[in-house]
């Protein structure tokens, strides 16, 4: 039984009652963030956010990624393992939980950024922890090209993400790609964004809401520029 799946949490819409743990992802950028909070506050929902900036490793890793990968990799496992625990402890999963990271997706990074050696010592952990994590209803997934990447992290402003470059994001969006391509533990929205902001802009966020209440199939593609 899916610990995620509680009776009716008051105020969440009757339509989207389906969807009990929704994770918005996507690479450094794309917005996952901002429409997690939007749609956690749409359907009265739990929000539950990965913490970067708690992360004592990563501005070494932005600077020197070679020495800090490893620990930055673990200390961000560690991170969203704790999260989950404790929401399933304290809360029971009472009302929808909306979360902007996916477990199953750490591998992404590390297969980025940690030598043989150390991957294989990351995957041995990673795989003993796999497995006590809940598995979501409905996975979102934000594409945007590099270019808007960039520019989207350069106007936030975030001094820690300075170091950033429009190559790094290159590679991480095609290693999600990849990634989701043969994704199907949960049902899959990709959704384009290079032409719309559902977190900003009041159609798109609506457009976007009507495209989750109306799926129906285990993969669907959401692009308003077609």
């Amino acid at each position: 039984m899916n610990p995620l799946s509680p009776a009716n949490p008051a105020g969440t819409p009757e339509n989207l009652l389906r969807w009990r743990h929704i994770v918005i992802e996507g690479p450094i950028g794309v917005g996952k963030t901002s429409l997690a909070r939007r749609l956690a506050s749409h359907t009265n929902g739990r929000l539950l956010l990965e913490q970067p900036e708690v992360n004592p490793f990563l501005e070494r890793f932005y600077r020197d990624a070679e020495r800090w990968a490893l620990p930055t990799q673990l200390s961000f496992l560690f991170q969203r393992l704790d999260q989950l625990r404790e929401m399933s402890q304290s809360q029971q999963f009472e009302q929808m939980v909306v979360a902007d990271f996916l477990f199953d997706k750490d591998p992404l990074f590390a297969e980025l950024t940690l030598d043989d050696e150390e991957l294989a010592l990351y995957r041995k952990i990673f795989a003993g922890l796999h497995a006590h994590t809940p598995v979501p209803d409905l996975v979102i997934y934000l594409q945007a090209p590099a270019e808007s990447l960039i520019e989207r992290v350069q106007r936030r402003g975030h001094e820690f993400e300075a170091p950033i470059t429009e190559d790094y994001l290159n590679r991480l969006s095609d290693a999600y790609s990849r990634f989701f391509h043969h994704y199907d533990s949960s049902p899959l929205l990709i959704v384009n964004t290079q032409r719309m902001n559902p977190s900003e802009r009041d159609e798109d966020f609506a457009l976007l809401i009507r495209q989750i209440q109306t799926m129906r199939g285990r993969r669907e593609f959401f692009n308003t520029a077609i």
